[in-house]
């Protein structure tokens, strides 16, 4: 089940010089009369106007929010702990966050001091406001339902909002990991379609060796698959909660029993089974090495993609004066004063991503070394890093899948020619003839613009069957005789 669905509830429009007053420890402060937000949101959104960003932007982690306090209101209730009434209120408030409701209620900046209180509090209020107005109440009557002494009942910002990340981060990981199965897919199908190009191969730039076309976008392939499969495995670390813990991980002000239940209600609602609580919540709520080994498999994946786009540009550059070896979709001009120029606009954009989520991972690693004694403060820019990394990755894979592989085309007789003329030939005649005659056939080949092939048969080194038996494509790629 998603964390998040539906329609996105429109947002009201602000009576002119209407507000309620709300009190909190700091006194009392105004806050806009149709805001479901109360006092300590208003003060945030004064406090951290940062980037820009608000948590409206993130809705995984809207979601992820009210269903921990939905998974929470009901644990409650089970433990006693809790009125019915005013945990189905609750319940009722946060089902309607997660299908989309009141998502322009969350306005507190991302990147936030607190370690994500800011964050939680908006979430405590934003549903508090809402169960109260389902009870027939006012917005504000917090002496019926608040959102400390009941919508966070049994919490501390310290395990709901790392709890909320790592179910957010999940959902961002099931979009990446769709994506690059897309992605995966298309680069086999082209694997496929080009089974029988033989091209040249390359190191270090120069030529190698022959290959097929179809080998190269393979091994695109099966370089995605093996990043498909640490992601999987990282996603599963993200499964283990300190949900319970409260404030530090020694579970003061939950009752008895609510940590099991609240786990088990998580699972239901997010249709994750694998949820598990962690053995210790007091590591665990200090601990933010689940998110470092995330950023570093993030980060193998985008170096690796940003290889693959390196590659597509050189194979296409040109097309005259470059490789030319393959065609990529042109997608716009590609300049205001060069007529007829199309450039690699869409390996260029997912570069530009790989790039964002290599520095990312730089944050990451010094936020979460920046940890000290009981709890990391600054979770909010990690979740903002490795956010933006998952979602961007996931959109910019989704248009080098539909917008440049799918249309990639060979140019076959370019590709004939090149392995024709290439002195990497001469390495496949290299067991018959000895290195020393190889090399220098090689090298008047590589002086003269003559193919090796031709001066080999010159000097009858070799006789044809063997040459043909020596450079026929199932002898030079590895691949199995047609």
């Amino acid at each position: 089940m998603p964390l998040t669905s539906g329609p996105q509830r429109p947002a009201p429009p602000e009576p002119e010089h209407e507000h309620r007053t709300e009190h909190d420890m700091l006194g009392d402060i105004d806050v806009p009369a149709h805001a479901y937000y109360g006092a300590h949101t208003a003060r945030a959104v004064v406090n951290f106007p940062l980037t820009g960003e608000t948590l409206a932007a993130r809705p995984h982690l809207i979601g992820a929010l009210a269903a921990v306090k939905h998974a929470a209101a009901r644990a409650n209730a089970e433990v006693g702990a809790l009125d019915p009434a005013l945990a189905s209120a609750i319940e009722d408030a946060c089902a309607e966050i997660r299908a989309g409701a009141l998502r322009e209620q969350f306005v507190v900046d991302l990147i936030q001091g607190g370690a994500g209180t800011s964050t939680n509090m908006n979430a405590n209020e934003v549903i508090a406001n809402r169960a109260l107005e389902l009870l027939g109440r006012q917005r504000g009557e917090y002496a019926v339902l608040h959102p400390l002494d009941h919508v966070n009942l049994g919490q501390s910002t310290n395990d709901v909002y790392p709890t909320a990340v790592k179910l957010a981060l999940d959902a961002h990981l099931a979009e990446l990991l769709g994506a690059l199965a897309g992605l995966r897919a298309a680069f086999a199908a082209k694997a496929a379609e080009f089974a029988d190009v033989l091209k040249i191969g390359r190191t270090q730039l120069q030529d190698a060796v022959p290959m097929t076309l179809g080998q190269e976008f393979g091994a695109f392939a099966a370089t995605l698959a093996g990043d498909e499969q640490r992601l999987s495995e990282a996603r599963l670390l993200l499964h283990e909660l300190n949900l319970g813990g409260t404030a530090i991980g020694t579970g003061l002000n939950a009752r008895p029993g609510y940590r099991e239940r609240a786990m088990e209600h998580l699972r239901r609602l997010t249709g994750i089974p694998t949820l598990v609580s962690s053995p210790d919540l007091v590591e665990a709520t200090q601990d933010v090495g689940v998110f470092v080994q995330l950023s570093g498999v993030l980060k193998r994946t985008a170096v690796k993609l940003s290889k693959i786009c390196n590659d597509l540009r050189l194979l296409s550059s040109g097309p005259q004066a470059g490789l030319g070896e393959i065609a990529l979709p042109a997608r716009q001009a590609g300049s205001s004063i060069m007529p007829g120029k199309v450039n690699p606009v869409i390996p260029e954009a997912v570069n530009q991503i790989a790039f964002e989520v290599i520095g990312n991972d730089v944050t990451v690693t010094l936020a979460a070394e920046g940890g000290q004694l009981q709890l990391n403060a600054f979770e909010p820019v990690i979740y903002r890093s490795l956010s933006a990394g998952l979602a961007h990755l996931a959109a910019g894979i989704g248009v080098l899948t539909e917008h440049c592989v799918r249309g990639i085309t060979a140019h076959r007789r370019r590709l004939a020619d090149t392995v024709a003329a290439s002195t990497g030939l001469v390495t496949a005649l290299g067991p018959a003839l000895g290195y020393e005659t190889a090399c220098a056939i090689a090298l008047e080949a590589h002086h003269t613009g003559r193919p090796a092939l031709d001066l080999v048969r010159e000097r009858a080194l070799l006789t044809e069957a063997e040459l043909r038996d020596l450079t026929s494509p199932a002898s030079l790629t590895g691949l199995p005789a047609v």
